[in-house]
């Protein structure tokens, strides 16, 4: 509501019923509170694409799925923030950035999995399971919103449809390699 510069322990801390002492009990600083509200949706984000990877469907609609999740929740979430990301990334540098190279790093392995079900099964052909999911966790994180205000970011089904076709393009790479070399 007031943006990160603005928000205090207190507001944190009324705005939960709760006293301001037992905000500390959990978070040693604001930053350390924000940190922490990022490392869950991050969690949730992961585990909805472990579900993904999981579930029913073909490896190329989970693999899909799963890539096009990881950016529409940010984007998702993104809609909440006042009045952009901007200010938070900048007060809280670097510890976001390390922060969220972690997340990527996990989801990247998720993917890699996928990956190499996908060239076990002869649906995939590519160089190096980690570098490719690493090149696809890179690839998608163009779509992610950084640094957008709401007004920036543009309307979801947009976001969507561009998701959607930097996805197709990349997935039809891989599977391109595995029809050149007869696999079905």
């Amino acid at each position: 509501r007031y943006g990160y510069g603005k928000m205090s322990i207190a507001d944190v801390a009324r705005e939960a019923g709760i006293g301001k002492g037992t905000v500390y009990l959990f978070f040693p600083s604001k930053e350390e509170l924000v940190l922490s509200a990022i490392d869950r949706i991050a969690e949730r984000l992961l585990t909805e694409s472990q579900a993904i990877a999981e579930g029913p469907g073909s490896l190329i609609t989970r693999l899909r799925r799963c890539l096009l999740v990881r950016v529409l929740a940010r984007f998702d979430g993104a809609q909440s923030h006042t009045p952009s990301l901007d200010e938070l990334l900048a007060a809280l540098r670097p510890a976001p950035l390390q922060r969220r190279q972690g997340h990527f790093h996990r989801e990247a392995r998720l993917l890699e999995k996928l990956l190499v079900e996908g060239r076990r099964r002869g649906e995939l052909s590519f160089m190096g399971a980690r570098a490719t999911a690493d090149a696809l966790v890179t690839a998608t994180n163009a779509l992610l919103p950084y640094s957008l205000s709401r007004l920036e970011l543009g309307e979801r089904k947009l976001i969507e449809a561009r998701a959607a076709r930097v996805i197709d393009l990349l997935l039809a790479g891989l599977r391109a390699g595995a029809t050149a070399k007869g696999s079905p």
